[in-house]
């Protein structure tokens, strides 16, 4: 094991050091009184001393994730949020993903081309520091950083992929042919020194030909596990690459669903689907990927050069699919599964965020799916209602198994407390503001938040991400 996967501890969150008041669009969840406890001043305190992180060790590039500390028993499960501050991001408000390294902040820009480096020393104050731009017609859009490292994810842009399948939507595409001598976009993963975190440096690149990669996952070690559309497959595969060295990444594994490789002679035995890796969490030597159309699997990672499927699960048909966001919780044998929204007014029906139970990883049973907003009708024009992302219990932030942040697109952040799997519920939630304009070049987007990803701290600090509409920076505490 190299420390890739997500750890379980339960932290509890310091209270804030002075009180802070909430904007005119901070919405409390209502009470809960069945199973609700209060929480006093005096008792957070008490759990600070459990906040405590062993060192982490800078020798070598690739860095093993920090073991977690002793938790205190309690955790505010029916906490609230507090808005700290927002940022236009410099003027690229279009964030995707969101990483935190050393009081520094790194955005990921869905239609800016290139990444923003952020001081967040004061959360209060996020202050850019510098926009990165990337390679031309380049989508740098997914991000992790650990340790000294930062990994980029590149390519093709929006624009650029519908010039490749033109009429295509951007859920939809699949393009099986080869880029080979013509692609005008950076396609494969760059990898910076961040040993400086507000001067990013360029160390190596993974070249992966093709239309290029959608995201990753790297939580330090020897291997990154990358989605990537490479030239010959239909759609996103995963790709292993050890970057023990990372001036000199290579690939080493692979793997796709039987059908992908179109240069190989498979032919899909699917139709109307866009079935490609989002991409995959790894917890030990455990992946869970998420397939969009093609519904989720379970991973063997003990060789890296040869993974192998342990079970395949799918929700599609009879509901929308796109599969994206695949969280284990791997000290309560449990997985939540989000299933992106893709459609404006509810045009594909409801997308859900399902529990299942993993105890026979070859037979995932779904027990449970976290409750839908309804506060109001969300299902409007022009609007993106649904899951998107989760907070992932990354190393270095704040990890739970029964504490969910979940970005629900334009029904903004939703706070679900899954002590009980079978019967999750909302303990707090955040609307922001419509966004002044749309930077989405796709058409029929109205002025509606498009809520997109969420990173949590260790303090109760939470950076939110919208595709348009720049970045949240919020609090939650008991």
């Amino acid at each position: 094991m190299h420390g890739n996967g997500p750890l379980s501890p339960r932290r509890r969150f310091p209270p804030p050091a002075r009180p802070l008041s909430s904007p005119a669009w901070w919405v409390p969840s209502p009470s809960f009184p069945q199973g609700s406890s209060m929480i006093s001043r005096r008792s957070c305190l008490a759990g600070l001393a459990g906040l405590a992180l062993p060192a982490v060790s800078r020798t070598g590039w690739a860095q093993t994730a920090p073991a977690p500390a002793a938790a205190p028993a309690g955790l505010p499960m029916n906490g609230r949020l507090t808005h700290l501050a927002y940022s236009d991001q410099g003027g690229h408000p279009d964030g995707v993903q969101v990483m935190v390294s050393r009081k520094t902040l790194y955005v990921g820009h869905m239609f800016s081309n290139g990444f923003t480096v952020m001081d967040v020393a004061d959360p209060t104050k996020p202050t850019p520091i510098q926009f990165v731009a990337a390679p031309a017609n380049t989508r740098t859009h997914h991000l992790q950083t650990n340790g000294d490292l930062m990994l980029l994810a590149c390519g093709a842009d929006i624009p650029t992929i519908g010039k490749y399948n033109p009429g295509l939507s951007y859920y939809q595409q699949s393009f099986g042919g080869s880029m080979a001598g013509k692609a005008d976009f950076a396609a494969g993963v760059k990898i910076y020194d961040t040993s400086k975190p507000a001067a990013p440096r360029e160390i190596g690149f993974l070249n992966i030909p093709g239309i290029g990669v959608n995201r990753l996952w790297y939580a330090g070690g020897r291997y990154a596990y990358i989605s990537a559309h490479m030239d010959g497959f239909t759609d996103h595969i995963l790709v292993i690459a050890d970057i023990n060295d990372p001036t000199k990444p290579e690939i080493v594994g692979k793997w796709w669903i039987p059908g992908m490789w179109k240069e190989g002679g498979e032919t899909p035995s699917w139709s109307g689907k866009r079935v490609a890796l989002h991409h995959m969490i790894v917890a030990g030597d455990t992946g869970y990927a998420a397939w969009r159309d093609g519904g989720f699997t379970i991973l063997d990672l003990t060789d890296k050069t040869k993974p192998k499927l342990v079970s395949h699960v799918n929700t599609a048909p009879p509901y929308p699919g796109g599969t994206h966001t695949p969280l284990p919780l791997p000290g309560r044998k449990l997985a939540v599964i989000a299933d992106e929204s893709s459609s404006l007014n509810c045009a594909k029906g409801l997308s859900y965020t399902w529990i299942y139970d993993v105890r026979a990883p070859q037979n995932p049973v779904s027990i449970s799916s976290l409750p839908t907003p309804k506060e109001e009708n969300f299902c409007r024009t022009g609007e993106n209602f649904g899951p998107h992302n989760l907070h992932e219990n990354r190393p270095e932030t704040f990890q739970s198994e029964e504490l969910i942040f979940a970005t629900y697109h334009n029904a903004g952040l939703r706070v679900f407390d899954i002590r009980d799997a079978y019967a999750p519920r909302e303990v707090a939630r955040f609307v922001p503001p419509p966004p002044k304009r749309i930077l989405d070049p796709r058409p029929g987007n109205a002025l509606a938040p498009q809520t997109c990803d969420v990173n949590v701290q260790t303090d109760g600090i939470i950076y939110l991400s919208d595709w348009n509409a720049g970045l949240h920076v919020l609090r939650y505490e008991g």
